[in-house]
């Protein structure tokens, strides 16, 4: 592969179209060796996205609108985010301060995980067969992050009131910020809590939660667009099952009877079925893809822990 040397100059004045600054994102995120996975999966994928987001376009712009030719100012500002992707590898989602989770959009900035939970999927299909939806009340979302576990819940469930836990202080200021975007400030309650230490009495139909799972050895080899991503949201420890366990160990108080706990645990997964081998978990499979989410039954996790 050859080595293009890129230069701002040479793009303003070379580049034209929509199309042109997608193809040339691209190229240029490949020659950086970019790493993906908050949201696109591919370099073009990406920078469509950036140059969309950028333009004030929706992501689902027909390309017929790609051949549109830009103006100076709307060149430098492609210009400029496709470069800060390149050179500081930064997730797009800073950037753009948003990301999209179940159809929906979020302020994310670097203070939470960008979010990208295979959990949508299961909320999309009202966690399906496991409960009926006109039987869930109280929902609990542990380890919020910027909120959108919960938020994208109080659509799906609008019977449901929701709490919204995390023990950052940081966090807790970025989902209120979703909350009240999305005008879901009387359904969904923020409440800071280690785990379950400040929801003493209370009881939910479901209980889920995309905690911090990465164990020590993946830890260190993260590329380095996660590492712009709060280690709060993603170390536990050397297998990945520091809030896990505790999770488990006291979810069963803490749910209504037929009341459901599932956790993302990623490629924690195997460490965790290695601890409680006789543990019945259901593996979640994803059409969208995604793995490493297991769902218990109350009653499952009395029998066990009692």
């Amino acid at each position: 592969m050859v080595k293009i040397n890129y230069t701002k100059d040479a793009v303003l004045e070379s580049l034209e179209t929509i199309q042109d600054y997608i193809r040339w994102g691209a190229s240029l995120f490949t020659q950086s060796e970019l790493s993906y996975g908050h949201g696109n999966s591919t370099a073009i994928d990406e920078a469509a996205y950036l140059v969309l987001h950028t333009l004030n376009l929706a992501p689902d712009t027909h390309s017929v609108y790609f051949s549109s030719k830009l103006t100076d100012n709307e060149k430098k500002a492609l210009t400029d985010i496709l470069f800060r992707r390149a050179k500081e590898k930064i997730p797009a989602a800073y950037l753009t301060n948003e990301s999209w989770f179940a159809g929906l959009s979020f302020f994310v900035d670097e203070r939470v995980l960008v979010p990208r939970s295979p959990i949508a999927e299961l909320i999309q299909n009202y966690y399906e067969p496991w409960v009926d939806v006109a039987k869930v009340h109280q929902i609990l979302d542990l380890c919020t992050g910027s909120g959108c576990i919960a938020i994208a819940n109080a659509y799906y469930f609008p019977d449901a009131e929701i709490d919204a836990v995390d023990i950052s202080e940081d966090a807790l200021d970025v989902a209120l910020q979703n909350i009240e975007k999305h005008d879901l400030v009387d359904r969904v309650n923020i409440i800071q809590s280690d785990l379950f230490s400040n929801l003493k009495g209370r009881q939910y139909d479901i209980i889920v939660s995309n905690p911090p799972y990465v164990d020590a050895e993946d830890m260190a080899s993260l590329p380095v667009e996660y590492l712009s991503e709060p280690e709060l949201g993603l170390a536990a420890g050397d297998d990945g099952l520091k809030l896990t366990i505790p999770m488990l160990e006291q979810a069963a108080e803490h749910l209504f009877p037929e009341g459901i706990l599932i956790i993302e645990v990623g490629n924690s997964e195997h460490a965790l079925q290695e601890r409680y081998s006789d543990l019945p978990f259901y593996w979640l499979e994803f059409e969208n893809g995604g793995h490493g989410v297991f769902l218990l039954t109350r009653e499952q996790l009395d029998e066990y822990f009692s």
